[in-house]
């Protein structure tokens, strides 16, 4: 079965890559398939986000598609960046530019609490969604520490860890991340699923809330 991401992000994707592994499904960017339109984030919510991307693509290209939005919410900030985190600095996204402007808001303020949350849809080709949902607690450092992973990586330290993301092996972050919590669900939630064809999709329900495309 080929499953379409609904990415272009060469980090998301291996992150993928390396934990959404049925048997027997093959996995491919949307940067591999000529022609794709970029789907505009312009919704409140990660969830909104997911869906419409997932949705958006799934019906272009007649493949099941896999989504994600996911960003930091930091409770010093009332939820910010959210759902703005890729471009909390402005246009164009800049990871570095980003830190700057987060480590700056929370200068000289002790409480760092925040946690990284990631929404997954997943949509059959007739445009039928579900979601899950991953997330990930710990708190903002007040300096970069480590080299590895992307985005708020370098300052984000997950609960009852030493290290940030940007210091742990791939091997761990995977395990513990908010897109790795969200995989795991998506896998147990949808692997029968993925067994099916598309067409056996509307006959099913689960506890999940379904959204369909007006």
């Amino acid at each position: 079965m080929k499953l379409l991401i609904a990415s272009r992000n060469p980090h998301k994707l291996t992150e993928i890559r390396a934990i959404f592994n049925l048997p027997g499904m093959e996995i491919v960017g949307a940067h591999e398939i000529e022609g794709l339109p970029e789907v505009i984030e312009d919704g409140r919510t990660f969830q909104a986000n997911a869906v419409k991307k997932a949705v958006s693509l799934a019906m272009l290209t007649k493949l099941w598609t896999l989504a994600d939005d996911s960003g930091l919410e930091v409770e010093a900030l009332n939820g910010e960046p959210g759902v703005c985190s890729a471009r909390f600095a402005g246009e164009p996204a800049n990871y570095v530019a980003n830190n700057v402007k987060l480590l700056n808001l929370l200068e000289n303020n002790e409480h760092r609490a925040a946690r990284f949350i990631c929404v997954v849809a997943l949509s059959s080709p007739n445009g039928r969604a579900q979601i899950v949902e991953g997330i990930c607690q710990g708190r903002i450092l007040c300096e970069s520490r480590g080299e590895q992973g992307f985005g708020y990586d370098p300052l984000f330290m997950p609960d009852n860890y030493e290290q940030t993301f940007a210091q742990m092996d791939a091997a761990l972050k995977n395990q513990i991340s908010h897109r790795a919590m969200a995989l795991k669900r998506a896998m147990q939630t949808w692997s029968e699923l993925l067994g099916q064809s598309a067409a056996d999709w509307p006959a099913r329900r689960t506890k999940r809330k379904i959204f369909e495309k007006d």
